[in-house]
């Protein structure tokens, strides 16, 4: 527990105030511990070369290797009495015992992770500590997705209140999902920073979100209102991209798919949840209630990651790591590759990776688009549809404001039928096809989106000719569950996919994903009403359906490509 608790802004707050003598770190316990997190390799390449990569070529190495070998000196580093003192002199130098080289070599020592095993690495971390962690990403994410439906459950109170139409009260949601399609695109390549980390992009952000609800609430106006739904759908949207990062900060590809697939329910239990929570709410309250709840929610959230959510990126790890040793030692040229990578880096710099990186990434990436493209017309059809709950339920079958919130159970039961069959695609399918590296070639993440493809139309089909006064009320329902089908198994081919086609960009390549999706989703839900009323029910719901089946082909094609050219689509450096 002391180590879960050491990572976390309580720990880190404790740590503080004792100066560094409560919650320690090994090597603050063992001062002779942190020469065994030197890397000999990388010392000797920043000697030689600059860099901890070594030579740009083989004909290079062997021209150095050539011209310094008269130079090497003996590289045992440990030594007794004088000997160990003029031996730690050189280690401050460089760890070989080497001369630098005076054109292009660095007098810098390169701080590792302390072997494969290292209990600090994330991908090391206990199986209790990585369910407990992703659990805490899983509420997070549901803490801020149900923002957006739980409004929708007022709106009609906020139609009375503000005297305005209903197309102008669903501004309400539509500009919290706005924010939080753009909110990612800043939040999450900044997470991706070795000096940052996940950690205050989290914390710091649920702070804002939790304070703005406050305002929110109490709206003297209709533009007030929606200026802090807007606020506060692009404060709290980190979790939205950065989660899918942090997941797979801590698990390796080859089980990352389970955690995402988890994460993945947490997400469609948001807007599933929303309407239901915030239904009753906004029947006996009024719609500003439905706002209370969700900062009593997010604040119950912000309260257990203070003191029970550690960093996740081990960036961050190893750059704090390194910090100590410097202070630990005095040795001042102790660095880590994380952190040369970032330390020419200026203000511009990261403010071109967080507004450029993503966008790049979006729209120059031939895969990333499509599939970007199709999950963002997923989530638009979602939203959309959802509008035409009320008409159906409501109008059709007459139920309350609270009651049919539990219309959309059959959404949250399709998503947790088809966790047992994915999962056991993953472990029988999936897993074998890995190789002895632990690497699998990302387009193999793909074939379960060619199930959820058919399973969209499916639902709206089902759902919009079945919703009549004639057929029973379940009916609706029981295809409403097609779509969680769909969606769940979309989301986790594309979602599983980018990280493993662009592993050190994930953040990134996800906060591009949300904020095509979350575009999508904005827009959609301003136009249903009227879509659903002119159209009727059924017509308008296959409307849908036609429409999702023109981008089934998406990630078939994309495969076939993909495997006939395995360098299309290949994660190049941004």
């Amino acid at each position: 527990m002391s180590e879960l608790i050491r990572d976390t802004v309580f720990g880190h707050f404790v740590r503080l105030i004792t100066s560094g003598r409560m919650l320690q770190y090994a090597e603050e316990r063992d001062p002779t511990l942190w020469k065994q997190y030197l890397d000999r390799e990388q010392t000797k390449n920043m000697a030689l070369y600059g860099n901890a990569e070594g030579p740009p070529s083989e004909e290079k190495l062997e021209r150095d290797d050539a011209r310094v070998s008269s130079e090497e000196s003996s590289k045992t580093w440990v030594g007794n009495g004088d000997q160990q003192e003029q031996q730690e002199h050189q280690l401050s130098s460089t760890i070989t015992g080497q001369r630098i080289d005076t054109e292009k070599g660095r007098d810098i020592t390169m701080v590792t992770w302390y072997g494969d095993n290292d209990p600090e690495m994330p991908l090391n971390w206990s199986t209790f500590k990585k369910v407990f962690v992703t659990f805490e990403i899983c509420l997070l994410t549901f803490s801020v997705y149900i923002g957006s439906a739980i409004y929708s459950a007022g709106t009609q109170d906020v139609v009375k209140q503000f005297g305005v139409s209903e197309v102008k009260a669903t501004l309400g949601l539509t500009l919290f999902v706005a924010g939080y399609g753009i909110g990612p695109m800043i939040w999450a390549p900044m997470s991706e920073i070795p000096q940052i980390g996940r950690n205050p992009i989290y914390i710091g952000t649920l702070i804002v979100f939790v304070i703005f609800q406050v305002p929110t609430a109490l709206a003297v106006n209709f533009a007030m209102l929606l200026c802090f739904r807007f606020l506060t759908g692009f404060i709290g949207s980190p979790v939205l991209a950065t989660g899918g990062a942090s997941i797979g900060d801590i698990f390796a590809p080859k089980k990352r798919a389970y955690a995402i697939g988890i994460w993945g329910i947490a997400a469609v239990c948001g807007p599933v949840m929303g309407p239901l929570v915030g239904g009753f709410a906004a029947q006996a309250k009024g719609w500003t209630w439905t706002i209370w709840e969700l900062m009593w929610l997010c604040g119950f959230s912000l309260v257990l990651f203070i003191f029970l959510l550690p960093e996740t990126s081990s960036s961050n790890i190893l750059y704090r790591r390194t910090r100590r040793l410097r202070k630990l030692t005095g040795i001042q040229s102790l660095k880590c590759q994380p952190e040369i990578m970032a330390e020419h880096m200026t203000g511009k710099d990261v403010v071109l990776i967080a507004l450029v990186r993503p966008i790049t990434l979006n729209f120059k990436e031939p895969i990333v688009f499509l599939l970007n493209l199709y999950i963002a017309l997923i989530y638009g059809l979602l939203y959309i549809w959802f509008e035409s709950f009320p008409l159906v339920f409501e109008g059709i079958y007459h139920f309350e404001l609270g009651e049919e919130g539990l219309a959309f159970l059959g959404i949250l039961v399709g998503a947790i039928l088809v966790i047992p069959p994915f999962f056991y695609y993953l472990y029988r399918v999936v897993e074998p096809q890995f190789n002895e590296n632990g690497e699998l070639q990302p387009e193999k993440r793909l074939p379960p989106a060619f199930v959820g493809g058919f399973c969209i139309p499916i639902c709206l089909f089902w759902f919009g000719w079945s919703a009549r006064p004639s057929i029973h009320w379940i009916m609706p329902i029981i295809g409403s569950s097609f779509f969680s089908f769909g969606t769940f198994l979309l989301f986790n081919s594309v979602l599983n996919y980018l990280p493993d086609a662009y592993p050190e960009y994930a953040a990134s390549v996800l906060a591009g994903n949300d904020f095509m999706r979350s575009s999508f989703g904005a827009g959609f839900p301003l136009f249903a009403t009227a879509m659903y009323n002119n159209l009727g029910i059924a017509w308008a719901s296959s409307t849908l359906g036609f429409l999702s089946i023109a981008f089934i082909p998406i990630p078939f094609v994309l495969y076939r490509v993909s495997n006939s050219f395995p360098r299309f689509g290949t994660a190049k450096k941004i």
